[in-house]
């Protein structure tokens, strides 16, 4: 058929639509969107799943650490035991608590101790800046 009888983006008479192009056609901006959120959504879920899955050998690293502290402490000294306390500590924190949990105790840290944690963090901001400089 001529081209001039055919509306743009209609198939000539009696032939069908194509799939892809006609289902991306009349998928509405609101189903899309719902769409992308549904995978950004999922991709959170697996990197907190992730994260929580790697929380338990990091504990696992940390009492190994306090372990070797602790045994090694008595010819070092009373502040080698303190350390492997306090190590111990945070493997046991790391363990029990999820990734949710611990954005909520950096939330109370943050609210608790304001003055602190924004000079924390401009401490932190230089670091990364320098570490990342260094590598140039």
């Amino acid at each position: 058929m001529d081209d001039y009888n055919n509306p743009a983006g209609q198939p000539p008479y009696g032939q069908p639509e194509s799939s892809s192009t006609g289902t991306a056609a009349r998928m509405k901006p609101s189903e899309k969107a719902t769409e992308v959120k549904e995978k950004v959504a999922d991709l959170g879920r697996k990197a907190v799943d992730t994260i929580d899955d790697s929380r338990h050998s990091a504990a696992g690293a940390l009492d190994r650490t306090a372990s070797t502290l602790h045994s090694s402490g008595d010819q070092i000294s009373g502040a080698a035991h303190t350390a492997a306390n306090k190590i111990q500590a945070t493997a046991d924190y790391v363990r029990q608590t999820d990734l949710k949990g611990m954005a909520q105790d950096v939330q109370d840290i943050i609210k608790r101790y304001p003055g602190q944690s924004l000079a924390a963090a401009a401490i932190l901001g230089f670091l990364v800046a320098r570490g990342f400089r260094s590598r140039d």
